[in-house]
């Protein structure tokens, strides 16, 4: 798979685990975050994630700020992309699962390293389940 990433200063350690987990997994990852704890704006890398899914050139985004939602609000702007905001593994398999998210938002502040690692694997190992859910899903975009 290809999966895009990015984040602000609150998760660059965050964003090393993950894609050193993604690469060993075999999978390609554009990477839009920042490598350093300086302060940054998290919309200059949401952006880039969700134009990557936006136009289906990457699989799946993953995108890292404190709290993770200023960097789903941003993410959410673009039209088919679903970011969710994900703060254990049984909410990142659930937004796979009902709500066919192919963003996942982590709140970097908010969770251990490893638990990001994991709720990524769960997310990415998640199939959507479609039938009732698909009608609900095919509502939230503004066309």
């Amino acid at each position: 798979m290809k999966i895009s990433i990015g984040n602000d200063h609150a998760g660059p350690d965050y964003k090393q685990a993950i894609v050193k987990y993604l690469e060993e997994k075999g999978h390609t990852i554009i990477n839009h975050g920042t490598d350093t704890f300086d302060s940054v704006d998290y919309p200059d890398f949401g952006h880039g994630v969700a134009y990557d899914v936006q136009i289906k050139n990457a699989d799946f985004g993953i995108v890292i700020c404190g709290s993770g939602n200023g960097i789903a609000m941003t993410a959410n702007k673009h039209q088919d992309v679903r970011a969710a905001l994900c703060w254990m593994k049984e909410i990142a398999e659930l937004a796979r699962q009902h709500n066919d998210a192919n963003v996942i938002s982590i709140p970097a502040r908010y969770t251990s390293i490893q638990q990001a690692v994991d709720m990524v694997h769960t997310f990415l190992n998640t199939k959507f389940e479609g039938g009732r859910h698909a009608n609900r899903v095919n509502k939230i975009a503004c066309k």
